[in-house]
């Protein structure tokens, strides 16, 4: 790599082109369809809060650059520390915080953030895409997404 290209910063435009392509396709089908069939008064699409979770041997604050170019696209986004305890644990800590957001979700993962992700996402109904970078993904027997509360 070049002097003025580092590891993170490709990570961060990965996330948000792999991020962006991932959205692209189902927001817009349904905006256009929305804006059709309901005229100017159906508003804009909410955009998705994209979620991006660190793998091993790091933490959010790997996540700074990239959470930078999404806000200023619009997107809110979030970097909750991954605890790194075990897969089931990690996977059910994201999965409360998922619970925790209203509206679409976008869960991006790196490395071992992928498995985590892919855990996580179980039966959370406001997720709608997962996007691996570099990522793990691996399916814990052991986990169990805890009921939907009503």
């Amino acid at each position: 790599m070049g002097p003025d290209i580092s590891r993170r910063r490709v990570l961060a435009t990965g996330a948000a082109v792999a991020g962006s392509a991932a959205l692209l396709t189902p927001f817009g089908s349904t905006t256009a369809a929305a804006a059709t069939n309901h005229g100017p008064a159906a508003g804009p699409a909410t955009k998705p809060t994209v979620v991006l979770i660190h793998g091993g041997f790091a933490d959010a604050s790997c996540w700074n650059g990239t959470i930078e170019l999404l806000q200023q696209h619009g997107y809110p986004t979030i970097a909750p520390a991954n605890p790194l305890r075990s897969l089931p644990g990690d996977a059910a800590y994201i999965n409360s915080v998922l619970r925790s957001i209203d509206g679409p979700i976008v869960l991006v993962g790196h490395s071992y953030g992928g498995a985590v992700i892919t855990n996580a996402a179980a039966d959370v109904d406001g997720v709608r895409a997962l996007v691996y970078i570099a990522a793990f993904v691996a399916r814990s027997s052991r986990y169990r997404a805890p009921p939907m509360s009503p």
